[in-house]
Order: structure tokens, then C-alpha cells, then sequence
């Protein structure tokens, strides 16, 4: 009967992640794919790395950037990671 308790929590750990797994796959189905804007992605190539902020009436724009690359050891293989983000934040009294 030691054997069944022993894998008492492996079990368990698989039954969570199994959740976790089948929840995301579902989750995949429903999400429809998303569309690529050229213009967007030129836009995020344009921005200059670091954060900005700009106000105007009614209207603020921010932009972020950060590019790192990351390499395994002196001579490893390398992982480029790009960054950047837009954002606009709009108000208009009615």
C-alpha cells in the first residue's frame, strides 16, 4: 500500500497542471487570431528606445521602448528582446 501514497501527490500536481493545460487550450479556441497592421508594427520600428510622455489639450501620448539582447556565456547563442508599447489616453467633455 506504500506505493499509492507515494504517487498520491504526483497525481495531484498532474491533475492541477492538466486543468491548467485543458483551460488554456480552450481559451486558445474561443480567442479569434489577430491581424497584422503594417502600419503599426513601422510605427513600433520608428520609436526611439526609452519612455515619453506628451501632452496636449484634452490628450496625452506615451511611448516605450527597451531592446535587450540576452546571450548564453561569451560566445553562446543570443535572444534578441524588443519591446515597445503606445499608448494614447483621450478626454472629451460631452
Amino acid at each position: 500500500m506504500p506505493l499509492p501514497v507515494a504517487l498520491a501527490p504526483l497525481a495531484s500536481l498532474a491533475l492541477r497542471y492538466g486543468a491548467v493545460a485543458l483551460a488554456g487550450y480552450a481559451l486558445a479556441r474561443q480567442v479569434d487570431p489577430g491581424r497584422r497592421c503594417q502600419h503599426a508594427e513601422d510605427a513600433h520600428d520608428r520609436l526611439d528606445e526609452g519612455v515619453t510622455l506628451r501632452r496636449e489639450a484634452g490628450q496625452a501620448n506615451l511611448t516605450a521602448r527597451a531592446r535587450r539582447v540576452l546571450r548564453m556565456g561569451a560566445a553562446g547563442p543570443g535572444l534578441e528582446i524588443d519591446a515597445s508599447a503606445l499608448g494614447r489616453l483621450r478626454i472629451k467633455r460631452l
